[in-house]
């Protein structure tokens, strides 16, 4: 058994104790001050709902959105020489540039604000899942607990929009049937919360109709019929006993708002066949572009925070541990209508202003190096070569955690913007203006109107929105 096997099952061995610790605790309980007796004041909101455009896997910055010297394929390259396998192309900002592929987004650019400085922890053993889970929670697993997702605690504060439309909805990321789907369960959940915080996966967007329709062929009074049967199967379940009283009744209503959505007008918004057709093909580039289209008709029906994913499987999509340069050809051709297209809608329904629009990754990677300077991480790419032989070798292939990028539109940042900066030469550290997760997640909470140091009592200890409550937000990516 490898040392990444063996660091995974750990991981989830630690994780399943904060879980169950989970299922037993009681009601969390909103606190006025912290713990060092300060006041939370909330921001103002600068926007109401946010759209995570998730590259789950490893989205390589100098192939995407921080281009470096460009060095073509050709056998016998050093690899060493190689920085961008992607040469630059210009934006409609003078001073952005982004790379080749991504020619429709380079078009949108001015709408929004680009953080080249977007730093991550070395982890040790580089797991996507250790970093996906400090990503998407803010805090580094494992933990005692179990840690809310971004979206939980966005719908916990805040509440819903609409009551009709679920707070939180994650679209494009199967849960079973996949590599790591253990791992990918446990931050893709409300935590301590409770169920009615947690999300409405939709993994597969063209199905997301049927997902707000009772079963085919069923009267709407069996229907209610065997809704009140679940009910009571569920209060008389001998696993009851592993539930705390709270967890229940978040459990019943969670149950009750999925019922309540299925004879409602709103659920027309889950149905991406009723787009006009010209609209539609502009989105249908995959599941992730159909994904893209599902969130822009849940926002305007008032979801409050939708997660859109490439989706993350391992050695595939952006996890490109070879053929890395082939691969991300194929991944351009997926996002860069669907995203660039989502923008301009949003702005022409009079939504971008109020929506922010985030497209991140777990980490960036980089051609010949693992983690960043000074890193113990053993290397993962599939072959250990120096010199080009042959295409499979051409691309970015090792996990890198110095220097990431994150893209953000709407939602009261700047527009036309370049936050934080790289180094020109690799190592391409972070060398400006670097953004930990902990302060993104601040930035982002701000953006929505919750302070960073929002507290929780948990099993009779404060547990904060950002680490410790230590989270500071990059103001410099908004807006007067």
């Amino acid at each position: 058994m490898d040392n990444f096997e063996l660091a995974r099952r750990d991981f989830l061995k630690k994780m399943a104790v904060g879980t169950s610790a989970a299922l037993m605790a009681g009601e969390p309980k909103l606190r006025a001050l912290t713990a060092d007796g300060e006041k939370v004041i909330h921001p103002r909101a600068k926007a109401d709902s946010i759209i995570l455009l998730w590259m789950g896997g490893g989205m390589a910055a100098p192939d995407t959105f921080d281009p470096k010297k460009y060095v073509p394929f050709k056998p016998g390259v050093p690899v060493a020489e190689i920085e961008s396998t992607f040469p630059a192309i210009d934006t409609v900002v003078d001073n952005i540039k982004i790379t080749a592929g991504m020619e429709k987004i380079a078009q949108v650019m001015d709408r929004g604000t680009l953080i080249r400085s977007h730093v991550l922890p070395d982890l040790g053993s580089i797991l996507h899942s250790r970093h996906q889970y400090h990503w998407h929670t803010g805090y580094v697993p494992p933990q005692t607990v179990a840690c809310p997702h971004i979206g939980s605690w966005i719908a916990k504060v805040l509440g819903p929009r609409n009551q009709v439309i679920p707070p939180f909805i994650n679209i494009g990321q199967r849960l079973e049937g996949v590599g790591e789907q253990e791992e990918l369960k446990a931050f893709t959940t409300a935590g301590f919360f409770g169920g009615e915080f947690g999300p409405m996966n939709l993994p597969f967007p063209e199905e997301a109709a049927q997902s707000v329709k009772p079963p085919k062929g069923m009267q709407p009074s069996r229907f209610e019929n065997r809704n009140a049967l679940y009910k009571r199967l569920v209060d008389e379940s001998p696993n009851r006993a592993w539930l705390s009283d709270f967890q229940q009744e978040s459990m019943m209503r969670s149950m009750e708002n999925a019922y309540r959505l299925l004879s409602a007008k709103e659920r027309a918004a889950f149905d991406i066949s009723l787009e006009p057709k010209e609209s539609f093909e502009q989105y249908d580039t995959g599941r992730f572009g159909r994904g893209c289209l599902l969130a822009r008709r849940l926002v305007e029906a008032g979801a409050r925070f939708i997660e859109v994913t490439t989706e993350y499987v391992p050695f595939l999509n952006w996890d490109t541990h070879a053929n890395g340069h082939t691969t991300l050809k194929a991944m351009k051709k997926q996002i860069d209508g669907p995203v660039a297209k989502l923008i301009m809608d949003l702005e022409a329904k009079g939504l971008l202003d109020r929506t922010l629009v985030v497209l991140a990754s777990e980490f960036s990677r980089d051609m010949i190096m693992e983690g960043k300077p000074g890193s113990k991480a053993t290397d993962q790419a599939t072959e250990n070569v120096n010199v080009l032989k042959e295409m499979k070798h051409y691309g970015q292939h090792r996990h890198f955690t110095g220097g990431s990028c994150v893209m953000m539109w709407g939602g009261g940042v700047k527009k036309g913007h370049l936050y934080g900066t790289t180094a020109p030469q690799r190592p391409f550290m972070a060398v400006k203006d670097p953004v930990t997760v902990t302060d993104l997640h601040a930035t982002l909470f701000t953006a929505m109107g919750i302070s960073p140091k929002t507290v929780f009592d948990v099993e009779k200890r404060p547990f904060y929105a950002t680490e410790d409550g230590k989270g500071t937000p990059a103001m410099g990516v908004f807006g007067s």
